[in-house]
């Protein structure tokens, strides 16, 4: 089972956000049947196997194990991935793209450029699983407190001129056999949980 997966595809999304069958992904971390699940999820059997049998076809639950049980065979599944993000793919024709406005002070902008990220790591992850392969990737993430407005637009000022001089020390056009790879520096407010208000 994998940690994350991407879901690409509009029907698996869509089966994917059916509150049943979002329950059933959740309970599906660890491997069940469709008889232990319903009692979890308080759903008859036949309904829960419905179920089950949606998210197999779309590849977010497989196989762990057959058991006989008398006359019955019984199916023990597991979910393919301990969580699931929807790429923008998945709606391709209202998907966001940055480069219809670039603003690097606008949120919206920001978003489409998270949703761009999404979509290619998405893609990358896809076709790296195929290949049996890995994806060299890096990112960074903390939080810092400003104390004032001016003290937030300095830091995008210095932030903006040391990755500027980053990207100048090590871009090389005419490298043989060079790989490009995209980066995204974002600065937001932080979103505070629940227990922090």
């Amino acid at each position: 089972m994998h940690e994350v997966a991407v879901i690409e595809d509009a029907a698996a999304a869509e089966a994917s956000l059916d509150p049943m069958r979002s329950k059933l992904l959740a309970a599906l971390v660890e491997p069940g049947s469709a008889t232990s699940l319903a009692a979890k999820v308080g759903l008859a059997r036949q309904k829960v196997n419905y179920h089950l049998r949606t998210l197999e076809r779309h590849g977010l639950v497989e196989l762990v194990e057959e058991r006989r049980k008398g006359n019955v065979t019984e199916r023990v599944m597991q979910a393919t991935a301990a969580s699931f993000v929807i790429s923008p793919t998945a709606l391709a024709a209202v998907q966001p793209d940055p480069a219809r406005s670039p603003d690097r002070l606008s949120a919206r902008w920001l978003l489409a450029l998270a949703a761009q990220l999404v979509r290619d790591v998405g893609a990358l992850v896809t076709g790296a699983a195929k290949a049996q392969k890995r994806v060299a990737t890096f990112a960074i993430d903390g939080e810092v407190r400003f104390a004032s407005a001016a003290d937030r637009a300095a830091f995008a000022e210095e932030l903006t001129q040391c990755v500027t001089s980053l990207i100048s020390k090590y871009h090389d056009e005419s490298a043989e056999g060079g790989r490009e790879h995209r980066m995204i520096v974002a600065v937001h407010p932080s979103v505070r949980g629940e227990k922090e208000h």
